[in-house]
């Protein structure tokens, strides 16, 4: 399995925002940081274009906000 990129405490600080009341499980926490590593791929490669649409080197917070959408 690939080493993840986003820390698994962060993912059980963010399951716990959405839950306090809840344990969470070491894999819900794999899943999870997986899964939004690739959402933030697919919109990082979504705000590449953009840039690149633009001439630009640099993606800017606005490029992101239309990968989003």
């Amino acid at each position: 399995m690939p080493r993840a990129i986003l820390p698994l405490a962060a993912m059980e600080k963010l399951l716990k925002k959405a839950d306090k009341t809840k344990r969470i499980a070491d894999n819900a926490k794999i899943i999870l940081s997986e899964e939004l590593e690739k959402i933030g791929l697919q919109i990082g490669i979504k705000a590449g274009r953009f840039a690149d649409h633009a001439k630009r080197k640099t993606i800017k917070k606005e490029d992101i906000r239309e990968a989003i959408r």
